[in-house]
């Protein structure tokens, strides 16, 4: 049992209940806001250690209680976006949400988000990586699959580090082109789809299905340690 604190914020009464039932039920001591002025009152008097937040709520909505949040707070926001949002998703990332779920979706994905958001707020990732064969050790810039070593170019190997470093959360593509290449432009773009092509092809044991270098569709992309 995990005991963590998690406020859920949600303007639907069956879900802040569904939620809460779940959530309780694998140990989180869960409170509930109903819209976002709740939300910034109850983050306020007594930050918990994980957000679950509905983007779409009357008065004042998710993203700007993100923006809000983030002004003065790093605790860890998993955002709720419906079907069709994919501008408010991307939005919300930029503005610091830690991931994401796309309404419906399962209370045994959401168990893992809010796992994975926990694990990442803990002690950060040393300079040495490893996700199953793959060793990325920031520090000597040395990437090894299977103790042999791989070669990557220096963009390569910058776009990588970049992942390394948020590892398990999701950035958008204007997060990667910002950190790797300075900026965003229609150039860089196709480079960045590019060079994740060239990474996926020295790490994955199959490309065309990657299970450590995952994108997610009209967002960006995440270096997936686990679940």
């Amino acid at each position: 049992m995990s005991g963590e604190r998690v406020l859920i914020v949600d303007d639907e009464p069956q879900i802040r209940r569904a939620l809460r039932t779940a959530l309780g039920g694998h140990g989180y001591k869960v409170e509930v806001a109903e819209d976002g002025e709740a939300a910034l009152a109850a983050l306020a008097a007594h930050p918990p250690e994980v957000v679950v937040l509905d983007l779409v709520m009357p008065g004042i909505d998710g993203l700007e209680v993100l923006r809000q949040t983030r002004a003065w707070s790093a605790v860890p926001i998993v955002v709720l976006s419906a079907r069709g949002q994919e501008r408010d998703k991307v939005e919300a990332l930029d503005l610091g949400a830690d991931d994401y779920l796309t309404k419906p979706f399962g209370v045994g994905e959401l168990l893992a988000r809010v796992r994975a958001v926990l694990r990442r707020a803990g002690p950060p990732h040393g300079p040495v990586l490893s996700i199953d064969d793959v060793t990325i050790d920031l520090a000597r810039h040395v990437v090894t699959k299977r103790g042999g070593e791989i070669h990557l170019t220096p963009t390569e190997f910058d776009l990588l580090r970049v992942l390394a470093a948020d590892a398990d959360k999701v950035l958008t593509h204007r997060q990667l082109l910002e950190r790797v290449w300075g900026g965003y432009a229609a150039e860089n773009s196709q480079q960045l789809r590019v060079y994740v092509n060239y990474l996926r092809r020295k790490l994955e044991d199959d490309p065309a299905r990657p299970r450590l270098l995952v994108t997610e569709p009209g967002v960006g992309y995440r270096l997936r340690t686990g679940e």
